[in-house]
């Protein structure tokens, strides 16, 4: 039987608590674990919402890994690359490699009757996988692209259809600034809306085709390949793969192939998503300093009200050790009824959120119209897990004062 056990839940399921300090103590100390809990529970939701909404949407507009010449520049003008590689087939069999797509861009200028706007052509072919744009398409369908002839549809987005005041079924004119200088026009068969503006104000999507054509190049030469992951965690490990099957060669051209993944495309909002994580440290050390402190007190108090039980255990027998680990456990209870209570309503709150989207945001400032909530069952595990340990860690060293009470006077104590 564990003795100290029995004695800290005889003492927890004590009645006579009427006018002992401890009894509010203890209500603050629960309650301070309870709202620690719920802030560290919201926190790591929204920020690992945020990020992975946001890295989603960066993903969506230019995959994982791309495949590009190496002697591409800083500009949106491709140097084109051959369609048909020696690591095709072999790239399309590593584990972990969703879907391979070949792509092109050229940037060029939309002209209407009072205003211009600079904007970047993606061009596609019939292999692109649509599911990122199908899902934020506020209008319209996906170009159609038949084997027979270059369509001349064209997806923008709702940033610039709204600048530009086209909408679907409108004709569009981009003029292309080379030698000699070129007029392409397009139908508007879709509009799509990421929120992410800084894309949103550039990107069209058009016919592969199309890009060919305004290059001068084959049917067989392209900008590069897009490579999409099963696992976002796996990032750094298969663009060294891939790296090793594609980047230590030569093409037949005698250019060389550059593999560069969406960290390194994208340095700068990666950075930041990375800046969001400390944060989120700063905040969980916060709240359990917070929920630590209050515990601290409570323990203080409750053995300061024990004096004179403590000198009765010391008198029959009962080392320091012992009596030390009472207090903890009834620590523990309390972490533990705080912890309920913390999970209770944090939890709830992240579920109303996510499903109901009560909290709103503006896109133009923050990427996403509502907050976004990523909760998953081991962040739940780690917060509680963590937060128990830490602060129970944290309870042996106040409790430690045990030793110093001695059983004569102790016993006397009122």
């Amino acid at each position: 039987m564990n003795v100290e056990l029995f004695i800290a839940r005889r003492i927890a399921k004590s009645k006579d608590k009427q006018g002992r300090i401890s009894a509010a103590i203890v209500k603050i100390a629960i309650l301070g674990i309870a709202l620690g809990m719920i802030v560290m529970l919201l926190s790591v939701a929204i920020v690992t919402g945020f990020k992975e909404q946001i890295r989603n949407k960066v993903i969506g507009f230019g995959s994982h890994i791309t495949i590009v010449n190496y002697d591409n520049n800083s500009s949106y003008e491709m140097r084109p690359i051959s369609k048909k590689q020696p690591f095709s087939s072999s790239l399309g069999k590593v584990e972990g490699v969703k879907h391979i797509q070949t792509f092109a861009v050229k940037a060029g200028i939309i002209k209407t009757k009072n205003d211009i706007q600079g904007v970047v052509l993606k061009g596609i072919d019939e292999n692109y996988d649509w599911e990122f744009f199908k899902n934020n398409l506020v209008e319209g369908r996906p170009i159609n692209i038949a084997d027979s002839a270059t369509s001349n549809e064209v997806i923008i987005s709702k940033r610039i259809s709204k600048l530009l005041h086209f909408k679907l079924g409108d004709k569009l004119d981009m003029y292309f600034i080379q030698d000699p200088p070129r007029l392409r026009r397009f139908v508007v068969v879709g509009i799509y809306e990421s929120g992410l503006e800084e894309y949103d104000k550039l990107y069209a999507l058009v016919d592969l085709r199309q890009i060919q054509k305004l290059n001068n190049w084959t049917s067989d030469q392209i900008g590069g390949f897009e490579v999409a992951l099963t696992d976002f965690d796996q990032l750094a490990q298969k663009n060294e793969e891939i790296y090793g099957m594609v980047g230590m060669r030569f093409t037949e051209e005698g250019s060389k192939l550059n593999v560069k993944d969406i960290r390194q495309n994208n340095q700068q909002i990666f950075d930041w998503l990375d800046l969001i994580d400390t944060n989120v440290w700063i905040i969980l050390a916060l709240m359990l300093f917070v929920a630590s402190v209050n515990m601290v007190s409570g323990l203080l108090i409750m053995i300061l009200e024990r004096t004179n039980m403590i000198g009765i255990l010391k008198a029959v027998g009962s080392e320091n050790l012992s009596i030390q680990k009472i207090f903890l456990y009834q620590g523990a209870f309390l972490i533990g009824k705080g912890l309920l209570w913390g999970n209770l309503i944090g939890i709830g709150l992240c579920l109303v959120q996510k499903y109901f989207g009560i909290v709103k945001l503006d896109p133009a400032s923050y990427y996403v119209s509502i907050v976004p909530i990523n909760l998953k069952v081991w962040h739940i595990v780690s917060l509680n897990v963590g937060t128990m340990l830490i602060t129970i860690a944290i309870l042996i060293l106040p409790s430690t004062i045990i030793s110093r009470i001695q059983p004569s006077k102790a016993i006397k104590f009122d």
